[in-house]
């Protein structure tokens, strides 16, 4: 039998991949083109330069790779580090947990500071670590900003005060793939030095366009390890390719061109809408989705207010009630698509996603579907409810700081 059409769009509330402005869409609708054209810089060059802004950063150099985040992940520790290095990092969400097992895969010696997961990682026992590591072994700390499993945000800018505090010379590595081009991110201000983003988040692309900021300190760290023995493999992801190339406004190899003019529109929306405002819309839909979660009488993952992520909310469904029943029926019945639980918290969470391209009446939509999926899974509660709780927020909340 074939499948009945469904009117309307889907509605995408998962954390990433998120909503592509139409403009967006229109400017990747691009005939093929020669990419070692003496025209083709024009459109590469003030990449390299405008995606800085993004990371807040005037000091680093971008790299741009066809991959997701998880090959930026890969970037990042092989062009830094050599095999039996000592890496430092928490684990308290699955993505936290995927870049611990890609590292320690990759050869590395990786100190995990296990964390309940509902919180993020802790700059005091990140000082003590390195504190009590007088040699400075530890080559490198790995945090990740925003963990969309458990809708956590972590405080790097603490996390930098205590890598300083502690005086230890190890790089900063940042995981900033559902927060830069959401969230305050300051990879100069916070020494990130390689802060690493991926397209289909804040950046409202499709997936495929991985990027990361590196700072002069990493370029040097990358630069040691030529010529060692034990430096860990690299070819695709070597920055040294990149460095060779991008100058002039060229990629080792054949890169996405559609994503590239696309990427260039999206920065266009990010900057006329001012970056300072985008931070703030986000904490407004984020704020407005935990209004309406606590007038469901739902708590969401994150322990405390302090760990609250803007980009995604993870809600505990009730005891007894599964919440992938909860998020299949949003998606059969209301083409609403929310994000799953994952690992540790698989059947036990649904995720709303708040980030990218979206305003008041698009989460209100969500939260609507989301509420009716609660009460026909048979969760008591009252009709309207959320969506009264976040519109009332909503009303004396503009988007737009003005």
């Amino acid at each position: 039998m074939a499948a009945t059409r469904r009117p309307g769009r889907n509605h995408l509330f998962v954390p990433g991949p998120t909503n592509i402005p139409d403009r967006v869409m229109r400017a990747m609708m691009v005939q093929s083109e020669d990419h070692r054209s003496v025209d083709f810089p024009s459109l590469t060059k003030p990449l390299f330069e405008d995606t800085k802004k993004v990371f807040g950063s005037t000091e680093g150099t971008i790299f741009l790779f066809p991959a997701s985040g998880t090959g930026i992940w890969e970037s990042a520790l092989t062009n830094t580090l050599a095999r039996g290095d000592k890496v430092l990092t928490a684990r308290y969400g699955q993505f936290s947990h995927l870049w611990i097992d890609m590292a320690q895969r990759l050869g590395l010696d990786v100190i995990v500071q296990e964390e309940e997961w509902g919180t993020g990682a802790k700059p005091e026992k990140i000082e003590e670590a390195l504190r009590a590591d007088k040699d400075h072994q530890i080559k490198a700390v790995m945090v990740v900003h925003n963990e969309t499993a458990t809708g956590v945000t972590s405080n790097i800018g603490a996390v930098r005060k205590a890598i300083d505090a502690a005086g230890h010379p190890a790089l900063l590595f940042v995981d900033g793939v559902s927060s830069i081009g959401s969230l305050p991110f300051y990879a100069d201000e916070w020494k990130v030095d390689c802060a690493i983003a991926g397209s289909q988040k804040g950046l409202m692309l499709p997936a495929g366009l991985g990027v990361i900021c590196v700072s002069q300190k990493a370029l040097k760290a990358a630069e040691g390890q030529s010529g060692r023995n034990d430096r860990l493999a690299r070819v695709y992801f070597d920055w040294e390719d990149h460095k060779k190339q991008n100058p002039g406004g060229y990629f080792p190899y054949t890169p996405p061109l559609p994503l590239l003019y696309g990427l260039r529109e999206a920065l266009a929306c990010l900057f006329e809408e001012g970056l300072e405002n985008v931070y703030h819309r986000h904490a407004v839909l984020g704020e407005a989705t935990r209004q309406a979660v606590a007038a469901w009488g739902l708590k969401t993952c994150a322990k405390s207010s302090e760990w609250n992520s803007d980009t995604v909310t993870a809600i505990l469904a009730p005891e007894g009630v599964d919440a992938a029943k909860i998020i299949k029926h949003a998606y059969v019945r209301y083409n609403l698509a929310l994000g799953a639980g994952l690992s540790q918290v698989a059947g036990k969470v649904f995720r709303i996603g708040h980030v990218g391209d979206l305003n008041e009446l698009s989460l209100l939509g969500a939260i609507a579907g989301a509420e009716m999926s609660l009460i026909d899974n048979g969760v008591k509660v009252t009709p309207g409810s959320g969506v009264a709780a976040a519109s009332s927020y909503l009303r004396e909340n503009p988007l737009n700081k003005g």
